[in-house]
């Protein structure tokens, strides 16, 4: 018997998707992004962006299926299992021990070279090295300064230098007393001796931060050096403002090893040393959750000092400065528009040279009103078995886990934390978007040896003559890890997810969708305050 030919099941039409502003008068650069077609999305500016290529290639802005999104609702699941379409899929994430990947057997590039890839935290860098001592993981982030000798006579491992620009700074609220003051903060500025810092708690090659954006970012350092450490004005300046016996504060910080804060907890002791000797402030030492403590000074709800730091995310001088100074972050309190309004004209300069006496006014302006105290760009290494085939350090983003060959099945890599949430469009630690980063990808992609754009599931990305248009061609026949095919229509989605406030999947972990918010001025249909 014959069987009867089945019929084809008929393509459902492509109904394109957008989201746009209802104008530009909300402040924010996104205008619209739409799907032209399948394969074609264009985003429209309300101004230019010269950044905006840079900006698109950073992994919360990882595209996901627009499904997923609805079928989740931006929370639950999706907070711990993204569905991408990179080389590895998150198979388990067994919470305080491990995350665990699997070969994507349809992954449309280079196939990771090992089957099974396993994400691993410790807070502890001697522990990190014993592990990586007895063969048990392959690679590890952040060697404690103390154990670069270690590392380097050991035949059995590789010492690898981390050249991500960064910062380590003190921050104040100014919506708190007595922080709201300039001169009690000018006189924190003056009263903080950062050299003792750099070369005690530091290691080799960490420098004082002149600016608050690293030198090795174009325009970065524009404009007057930092104060020096001058104890006794920083006194008077305290006088002056009604503290001439200092005051009793706070300084928080979370115990986590970063590239930016190598020792947290001695350094922590140290600042409180620093401001009970320098400038009679007392200050107590309060330690807090990770999560809690991202949530609580990005939101600009502590009271007192707190040690933080920021990686450059990518090449830009505006991943430094209107991140943390825009209009938009209420990181410091109220955002001062003598220095939001300089940065706002300078983005939208191309060229940097030309842009650089608008970011000398914005570093001046940050040195007069002190927002923070910028103390040191700190140097960093990691470390892996010798026979890790390919182990390397991005300058920018996360090192990828399918272009490293263990030489067996597995690779397991230990960072020096958990993960908060894998849902990255609302998150903006490190350590989540490096999970992230194995599992989703972006329209463009940095290079492994520079900051530059290279094409990933875009295969090309062109802007219009004044940066205000910009159409993104995708890659054809690329599979999610759930078996469906990219389309325009999941560009569109996701971006719609993190950059539309009024999108009912905009909920994800802390709501915040602080990269979406700070990167691109502001939220569409953002609440009012």
């Amino acid at each position: 018997m014959e069987e009867e030919p089945m019929e084809e099941e008929e393509m459902a039409e492509f109904e394109p998707m957008s989201v746009a502003a209802e104008d530009c008068d909300y402040g924010g650069k996104i205008s619209s992004i739409e799907a032209v077609d399948e394969l074609t999305v264009v985003f429209n500016l309300c101004k230019p962006d010269p950044a905006f290529l840079a900006k698109i290639a950073f992994i919360p802005f990882g595209i996901q299926p627009a499904e997923y999104f609805d079928a989740t609702g931006g929370t639950g699941e999706i907070l711990e299992r993204p569905i991408g379409t990179g080389p590895y899929m998150v198979d388990e994430w067994v919470r305080g021990d491990s995350v665990i990947y699997r070969r994507f057997e349809d992954y449309w590039g280079e196939a990771a070279a090992a089957e099974t890839a396993v994400l691993r935290w410790n807070q502890e860098g001697a522990a990190r090295l014993v592990e990586l001592q007895a063969g048990t993981v392959d690679y590890i982030t952040n060697v404690s300064p103390d154990d670069y000798e270690a590392v380097e006579s050991d035949p059995n491992l590789v010492l690898i230098p981390d050249f991500n620009p960064n910062i380590l700074y003190l921050a104040m609220t100014n919506t708190f007393e007595p922080f709201n003051d300039p001169l009690v903060r000018q006189a924190v500025a003056m009263g903080i001796d950062r050299q003792r810092i750099v070369d005690n708690f530091f290691p080799a090659g960490s420098e004082v931060a002149s600016h608050f954006t690293p030198c090795s970012i174009p325009a970065g350092c524009e404009g007057e050096d930092w104060y020096e450490f001058d104890p006794e004005a920083a006194r008077e300046l305290l006088a002056e403002a009604g503290y001439p016996d200092g005051f009793e504060t706070s300084i928080y910080y979370r115990d986590v090893f970063r590239v930016y804060l190598p020792e947290p907890s001695i350094v922590a002791v140290e600042f409180q040393t620093q401001l009970r000797d320098n400038l009679g402030i007392e200050a107590e030492v309060v330690v807090m959750e990770s999560g809690e403590f991202i949530a609580e000074s990005t939101d600009g709800r502590l009271d007192g000092f707190y040690l933080l730091g920021w990686g450059a995310d990518y090449p830009h001088v505006t991943n430094f400065l209107d991140f943390h100074f825009g209009a938009n972050n209420p990181q410091f309190g109220d955002p001062h528009p003598e220095i939001y309004e300089i940065l706002e004209e300078a983005s939208q300069i191309a060229d940097p040279a030309e842009a650089a006496p608008l970011y000398e006014q914005a570093n001046n302006a940050i040195k007069e009103l002190v927002p923070m105290v910028p103390i040191a760009h700190g140097a960093s290494a990691n470390a892996a078995l010798a026979g890790l085939e390919g182990a390397y350090v991005p300058p920018f983003g996360a090192a990828q886990f399918y272009k490293m060959n263990p030489g067996d099945d597995t690779l397991v890599f230990m960072q020096n934390n958990e993960p908060i949430s894998m849902f990255c469009a609302d998150e903006t630690d490190g350590e989540s978007l490096r999970p992230c980063q194995q599992a989703l990808e972006t329209l463009l992609e940095y290079a492994d040896d520079s900051g530059e754009t290279v094409p990933e599931l875009a295969t090309e990305c062109t802007g219009n003559a004044d940066a205000t248009v910009w159409t993104c061609t995708l890659r054809e026949g690329v599979l999610f890890h759930d078996g469906s095919t990219l389309d325009a229509n999941d560009v569109v989605a996701t971006w719609a997810t993190g950059i539309d406030a009024a999108n009912p999947n905009h909920v994800g972990n802390t709501g915040g969708f602080d990269y979406y918010s700070y990167l691109w001025d502001g939220l569409i249909n953002a609440p009012e305050e």
